[in-house]
């Protein structure tokens, strides 16, 4: 079936065909002599338009399509790809994966997952794709209110770097030769703004952005616009501060960073290169013991969501941490081996992942948290990497805002905080309610105890 009339066909249509180029891509590693196999067909297209000072700055429009073939002559794996889904290069590339697979050298961890483990359906609809029917002109016209809205705010803010729409959809099946079949359809879209307040040699950049698999729930242009000029004016009055040792709250968007980062050292390709600072940390204190982490991949609509991970395992809520301390590593087939574990379905990834805090009142927004902190350091922006997963060792370059009696004074940077992720970890005072999802991570604003923080 030809590319044009593929994507001309509803949905529906084009994951049965999707699930005949498996079916077919499967019996075809099988009469090579495969001992497993594993085939997925997916195909995506994407809008991108961005604006700067009210013109058109670009548009990009995209559509990918693949085959990847995995195949197993026991315990020796080869994987190919195409973009062309037609009879004879679907056999070209599950051949050229066999041809891999009989010289690559053996690995006892490969092969696919335990059967028992995979998700064999029927596979709820977690309703993950929302299209949205938007051109060029339209996505222009969204981004340059955006903009707009920016520059309307204050006669402070006297440029910007531009706004932009961003829509992207697509779909998949995956399937393999233990019987496991499945796959859906799915969507993202992002309006974001970066708008640039000040002259000379004072001059501050900050953005914002909304995110939603359903463009329906996105927020008004108009909205992001203003708070992205707000957030930008309000570090105008910039500047370092002492070195020192202080109380440190993350703001919200960071704070996802830190459970990204618990979330990095507790994964299994970390864990079993001994590459973590959280080796054989199962069943035992990783955090303060009010806070809890929970992992839910069946929210509907969300970013994280989905019925199997993907190897095609089925997934389930759980609790990662609870009371502090951590129940359980995110694993794929492959990592779990290694470990000796069992895979956790997380192959691809975390889902959905919140952090809660015991202590936290539904009256505990940023303000609160503020007060809770009394003196200390707002970061609302981090520079740069800095982080050693094998010791914990965090140090980065950060923007925030100096605040005293739970009040901001001003805007802080060119300044560095550091301290060690396993006691950061530890030393979580509180989190907010004023809860933001990021991604497949939510979190409130967290408050640490104490790091170093480098200014002057």
């Amino acid at each position: 079936m030809s590319e044009q009339r593929l994507a001309s066909l509803p949905i529906a249509e084009q994951q049965a065909h999707f699930r005949e180029v498996v079916s077919d891509a499967l019996s075809h590693a099988k009469s090579q002599g495969a001992t497993e196999a594993v085939a997925e067909v997916s195909e995506s297209k994407g809008l991108v338009v961005s604006v700067r000072e009210g013109d058109i700055e670009t548009i990009e429009q995209t559509r990918d399509r693949s085959l990847n073939v995995t195949v197993y002559a026991g315990k020796r794996r080869g994987s190919a790809s195409t973009s062309d889904f037609s009879a004879q290069a679907l056999r070209e590339t599950v051949e050229a994966a066999w041809h891999i697979a009989r010289y690559t050298a053996q690995d006892d961890a490969a092969g696919l997952p335990d059967p028992e483990m995979l998700a064999m359906g029927p596979h709820p609809d977690l309703q993950l794709h929302h299209p949205w029917d938007i051109g060029a002109d339209e996505a222009a016209q969204l981004a340059i209110q955006a903009e707009q809205a920016a520059r309307a705010t204050s006669k402070l803010i006297t440029n910007t770097d531009g706004a932009s729409i961003d829509t992207f959809e697509g779909h998949f099946v995956l399937g393999n030769s233990a019987g496991f079949m499945g796959g859906y359809p799915y969507s993202r879209h992002t309006i974001g703004v970066s708008p640039i307040a000040g002259k000379g040699d004072n001059m501050q950049r900050d953005y914002w952005y909304s995110s939603a698999r359903d463009w329906r729930v996105l927020a008004k242009p108009e909205d992001v616009g203003r708070y992205a000029a707000e957030r930008t004016l309000a570090r105008l009055s910039a500047r370092r501060i002492k070195t020192g040792r202080y109380p440190v709250l993350f703001e919200a968007p960071l704070a996802v960073g830190l459970v990204g980062a618990l979330v990095h050292a507790a994964s299994g390709g970390a864990l079993y290169r001994k590459a973590s600072f959280l080796l054989d940390a199962v069943g035992k204190p990783v955090m303060a013991d009010h806070l809890d982490l929970y992992e839910n991949p069946w929210i509907s609509a969300a970013v994280g969501s989905g019925a199997f991970d993907a190897e095609g395992v089925r997934t389930a809520p759980r609790s990662v941490v609870q009371g502090g301390v951590l129940q359980g590593y995110f694993l794929s087939t492959y990592t779990g081996r290694k470990l000796g574990l069992p895979t956790t379905g997380n192959a691809g990834g975390s889902h959905n992942l919140e952090l809660r805090s015991r202590l936290t009142r539904d009256d505990d927004d940023l303000r609160a948290m503020l007060r809770k902190m009394g003196t200390g350091l707002l970061v609302t922006e981090l520079i740069g990497q800095g982080v050693n997963y094998v010791t914990g060792d965090y140090s980065r370059g950060a923007f925030g805002y100096w605040v005293e009696n739970g009040e901001i004074q001003h805007a802080v940077q060119e300044i560095t905080i550091a301290g060690n992720l396993a006691d950061m970890l530890r030393q979580i005072v509180a989190v907010g309610s004023d809860a933001v999802t990021r991604g497949a991570r939510r979190s409130g604003s967290i408050l640490i105890e104490q790091m170093s923080i480098a200014g002057q």
